[in-house]
């Protein structure tokens, strides 16, 4: 038997296991992407059933280059699959990426921090196997995925050439993300620094991506970026298939590295050591407590919004000029149907309200430390001193809520810094106070996931339902024209337009209603259940 053969010993029997234990975690985001391109091809004749229907669409799509920055470029909007293309294909390859990011952590550092990857190796089984497994569950996940949304997206009505394309894309970019994810495994101290280096590396690649688009940055940014690649495929209005042949290269090359990589790093180690701990002194308090398990990654989110801000606030000195080189937004503007300061205006709100739900995102995550360390059996013995529990969950509840709403302050700030700048008729104070009262949606958010993790831990993933209606029923709801009630489910829909002649507060007082009974609910149900065993 050669070296290299021996190196994959075993990896079919692995695959096997690992597709049949958790093969059924890639169907969430199996779902979610195949979501997205099914219910744009049902309701688009529905919702724009006439040429006018659709020209609206392009100018209110033109008028928000927020929505640029997510989707990107909106090459035909005049057809059903032109439409599923803008909407579903940047979305649906940043679910398919983290989607195998994961799958490839938990098959590779997650199993050697839990020592899982220690018993497999002292059976038959080579050194790259296990790797290879994860990357096997990626590959695999990923076109899954692919074949899911193409299968169910032609059933309802897309076309099959443009469809089987876009779908192309979500698997195209699963196999890039988890080749990336391979590497990061190996980097990484442990496996919540390699899955969130992964997935910074995504995010970061995909808002480039949106923002090259959305400025009209030259063409070779555009081919410098993977995920730009996939724009450039053009489902729907050209059908490209040749840049997925990039897509596969990418994936190969990047997943050679990471089994270099892994050839010199030490097992259960990375390459990036974790720092050892104060050689003196103890945590006393929960509350410091708190702050020292999430210190790193708030830093991190904390840097990140900074560059969010930056990012925006470019936008936003500029957002006028960006809107007005669009066709569709000159006629709306000719017709006196809005004003310039009045898109600046809800330009603004819109990309605050992003960042908002994106900011929730680090709170969540920070409630999710608590059941991952009870899971791991570190608050068993905290509880079984002095500590009750209320206090425990409080410290951690309070980190949730306050990290969230100084990262959107922060980029508000900055943000506000280059709008009041700029002459788009907004001031310092007009966009610092829009950034203060979306704090209220915010919290709402996380307090979901506070009353999930308190009450029924067992369905942590109930825990990002609020993060995900918020961004469908914010950034895609208005393009349906979902009646007022469906966008009211959101609380970023209550938050008030300070730019408006007369804001209405009514809402947030709604919002504080119910994101005190959702904390209620959480610190109950922590209270009175068992801890993990």
């Amino acid at each position: 038997m050669s070296a290299a053969t021996a190196s994959v010993t075993g990896v079919r029997p692995l695959l096997r296991a690992s597709l049949h234990h958790d093969g059924r975690r890639m169907a969430p985001w199996a779902v979610i992407a195949s979501a997205l391109s099914v219910t744009s091809v049902l309701l688009y004749p529905v919702v724009f059933p006439d040429q006018a229907a659709r020209a609206a669409l392009a100018g209110a799509i033109g008028a928000n280059p927020a929505l640029g920055l997510i989707f990107g470029p909106a090459n035909d909007l005049t057809t059903a699959d032109g439409f599923n293309a803008w909407r579903s294909l940047a979305l649906g390859g940043f679910l398919a990426g983290l989607g195998a990011i994961f799958a490839v952590t938990r098959a590779t550092r997650a199993q050697e921090d839990s020592g899982q990857a220690e018993l497999l190796a002292s059976g038959v089984l080579g050194r790259d196997s296990r790797l290879l497994a994860g990357l096997g569950m990626a590959f695999v996940g990923s076109l899954g995925l692919g074949i899911l949304a193409a299968g169910l997206t032609i059933l309802c009505g897309g076309d099959p050439g443009s469809s089987v394309l876009l779908a192309a894309t979500f698997t195209a970019t699963g196999w890039m993300f988890g080749a990336v994810a391979a590497v990061t495994a190996q980097i990484g101290s442990d496996a919540r620094t390699a899955s969130s280096m992964a997935v910074a590396v995504l995010g970061v690649l995909f808002l480039l991506c949106g923002f090259c688009y959305s400025v009209g940055a030259p063409a070779w940014t555009i081919w410098a970026n993977p995920i730009g690649w996939m724009h450039e495929t053009r489902p729907a209005a050209g059908d490209h298939w040749a840049p997925l042949l990039l897509a596969v290269a990418f994936a190969a090359a990047v997943a050679a590295v990471a089994f270099v990589l892994q050839g010199r790093r030490d097992f259960g180690q990375g390459t990036l050591a974790p720092r050892p701990g104060p050689a003196r002194g103890a945590t006393r308090s929960t509350w410091r407590l708190a702050l020292r398990l999430n210190t790193g990654g708030l830093v991190t989110w904390g840097v990140a919004f900074v560059a969010l801000g930056v990012v925006f606030g470019y936008f936003a000195t500029s957002v006028t000029e960006i809107v007005a080189s669009d066709p569709a937004v000159q006629r709306v503007l000719a017709s006196g149907a809005t004003s310039p300061d009045e898109i600046a205006g809800a330009f603004v709100t819109t990309i605050l309200s992003l960042v908002g739900i994106l900011a929730s995102v680090a709170g969540i995550q920070v409630v999710l430390r608590v059941r991952s360390e009870e899971l791991e059996d570190r608050v068993e013995p905290l509880l079984a001193g002095a500590v009750p529990r209320r206090r425990y969950y409080a410290s951690n509840v309070v980190v949730a809520l306050a990290a969230p709403a100084v990262f959107l302050l922060l980029a508000g700030t900055v943000i506000a810094t280059l709008a009041a700048g700029a002459d788009i008729g907004l001031t310092f104070g007009d966009v610092l106070a829009q950034a203060a009262v979306t704090i209220p949606a915010v919290w709402t958010v996380v307090a979901v996931s506070v009353a999930v993790v308190g009450a029924h831990p067992a369905v942590t993933l109930a825990a990002w339902v609020g993060v995900l209606l918020s961004f469908a029923l914010t950034i895609l709801g208005p393009t349906f024209g979902l009646d007022d009630w469906v966008l009211g489910i959101s609380p970023f829909w209550h938050v008030p337009h300070m730019t408006a002649a007369d804001p209405d507060y009514t809402g947030l007082g709604w919002v504080t209603l119910v994101t005190a009974v959702l904390l209620t609910v959480g610190f109950t149900g922590f209270r009175r259940r068992d801890l993990a065993r």
